[in-house]
């Protein structure tokens, strides 16, 4: 079902649809937790720590397509908010031609890179035995990354966010089934556990591609659109590249960071893993939340809706912080048992560094919940070089006091933890002065 967000109540139609959104990732993330259970219980530290350290990399990688797509979605639900249908089919067989060559580019970079990323990652020996086998199958999906996440951004631009939801569902209860055969009934270490990752995507990219050929004609990727106008090419290059730059310059951000953790040894690197995953789940109903906000403003914003714009700030910030301040109670009250979810009890040093880093991030979780709604404001009223500037404050603020707290021996690891919350906090600050200085001189809706 396409929902129309400029119209009914605000805050009601903001939470109907992030809630397929939150959920789908909610399961997403379930399997990330159970596939780091998996591999941390069944194959042991190191492995888990190659693990951790590949999500990071994969994340920065596939968040260059993640950030072609929701720049384009941002576009698409601009052109569906003015009801122009025409705009809408050329600008999905721009944007689909301009990301597909983009996603063959970056495939082939991977694995040509495939041994670097070792060296530039300062990845111990003892783990990159483990990374490089997990990294050389993993880097075959990131063309279904690609398919899942462009038809998602299309039908979420629609007002869609249920159908994404259902693919995603059963991708990742495909995922859990074919790491347990792999890894546990077949031996197949953490190739396996990369190959269960790899036939769930494509399950979910192709299969999503073919429902919304089938069952929206109006959607379909036509001839005649693969030769775009310079002018709507420029376009799409636009809204997609600059949401592009600035998720890319997010997570290099954050690839630099975990270079940074490596650099203190395996006991740490698997702390970081278990954690990260931890705190990805728990911040991810308000990043999503954010990304609803993002469509719900787009469609506003291509239909003149003002006040709704205006009205729809407010509420997601309050809606964001409130939640927001739940889970940071709970994440730092229960720190050490959301830690044994992954790692044993006996495991004494890496449980303490885990639940070290928990209860700093765990505490700031607004910070970063307000920031995904600025990213989300920005592109949507077509100024995401504005999205840029705010993640280079919080990731330059991030790798800058990362690299030189923590080379202060009376400070160590815990100046890398510290320095994330300071850089969501600074981005924040930055984006609201911005937002009202342009609300003052009428250079936004």
């Amino acid at each position: 079902m396409n929902r129309d967000l400029t119209q009914g109540g605000v805050t009601r139609a903001m939470l109907l649809f992030a809630a397929p959104m939150i959920l789908g990732n909610l399961l997403q993330q379930g399997y990330n937790i159970a596939d780091t259970w998996i591999v941390g219980h069944y194959l042991g530290p190191d492995a888990l720590a190659a693990v951790g350290s590949s999500f990071s990399l994969m994340t920065f990688l596939t968040s260059i397509l993640l950030g072609l797509c929701m720049g384009c979605g941002a576009l698409f639900s601009i052109h569906f908010g003015r009801r122009d249908e025409r705009a809408l089919s050329e600008s999905i067989g721009a944007s689909f031609l301009l990301i597909a060559v983009l996603t063959g580019v970056l495939t082939l970079l991977s694995f040509l890179l495939l041994n670097a990323f070792g060296t530039l990652m300062n990845v111990p020996d003892a783990v990159w035995g483990y990374m490089r086998r997990y990294l050389a199958v993993i880097f075959l999906g990131i063309p279904a990354t690609f398919l899942f996440n462009y038809f998602a951004s299309l039908l979420r631009a629609l007002g869609n966010a249920t159908v994404p939801l259902i693919f995603l569902a059963c991708s990742a209860v495909l995922n859990i089934a074919l790491d347990l055969l792999l890894i546990l009934a077949f031996d197949a270490g953490v190739g396996g556990a990369a190959a269960a990752t790899v036939i769930a995507q494509y399950l979910s990219g192709l299969s999503l591609m073919l429902y919304t050929y089938l069952r929206f004609p109006a959607l379909r990727i036509r001839a005649e659109h693969l030769h775009p106008r310079l002018a709507l090419l420029r376009t799409v290059i636009s809204f997609s590249g600059l949401t592009c730059l600035q998720q890319s310059v997010m997570n290099l951000g954050i690839l630099m960071v975990q270079g940074r953790v490596n650099a203190f040894g395996a006991t740490v690197m698997t702390a970081f893993a278990a954690a990260v995953k931890i705190d990805a789940f728990a911040y991810m109903p308000v990043q999503d939340f954010g990304n609803a906000f993002s469509t719900f403003i787009a469609q506003n914003y291509g239909a003149g809706r003002s006040d709704r714009i205006r009205r729809g700030f407010r509420s997601a910030v309050t809606v964001s912080v409130l939640f927001s301040l739940a889970v940071s109670a709970a994440v730092c009250i229960f720190a050490e048992p959301l830690m044994t979810l992954f790692v044993e009890k006996t495991e004494v040093g890496i449980l303490y560094e885990g639940v070290r880093y928990l209860r700093i991030e765990g505490a700031f979780y607004f910070g970063i919940g307000l920031l995904f709604l600025l990213y989300g404001l920005y592109r949507a009223v077509a100024k995401p070089w504005m999205s840029v500037v705010l993640t280079v404050i919080s990731l330059g603020t991030r790798v800058l006091l990362a690299y030189t707290l923590s080379a202060i021996p009376a400070v160590g690891v815990v100046g890398i933890w510290w320095s994330v919350p300071i850089g969501w906090i600074l981005a924040d600050l930055t984006g609201f002065a911005v937002y009202y200085v342009l609300r003052k001189t009428k250079r936004i809706l």
